[in-house]
């Protein structure tokens, strides 16, 4: 009985531990992400967020840039249509094949 209850104790104390010690290193590491961005960006920190108000701003004040992109996304959906098109095709083959045989086992040897 003392075994199962040493057993509960730790597991419970280790679920603990591990949460505290996981968002202790996912807060320090999305942070050290964050400061690196900013230097990249070269702006003081937090101003990303006003970046992304502005950014909004742009994109729905200029219908030029929204159009460009939802025309390229056209472009990449009829290539992937056409991609899924020629699998199709080149499985429809085998896969017609596969269930002739299936529909006629070896042992079967009708003329």
């Amino acid at each position: 009985m003392s075994q199962q209850d040493n057993f509960f104790g730790g597991f419970l104390l280790g679920t603990l531990v591990g949460g505290v010690v996981g968002g202790v290193v996912g807060v320090l590491a999305t942070t050290k992400l964050n400061k690196q961005q900013d230097a990249d960006e070269g702006k003081a920190p937090f101003s990303r967020l006003e970046g992304k108000s502005s950014k909004k701003k742009r994109l729905s004040a200029n219908p030029q840039n929204m159009e460009v992109a939802r025309r390229s996304l056209e472009d990449k959906i009829a290539q992937l249509n056409d991609a899924i098109d020629d699998v199709r095709q080149n499985l429809g083959g085998s896969n017609g094949n596969a269930d002739a045989s299936a529909n006629n086992p070896v042992g079967d040897r009708r003329p």
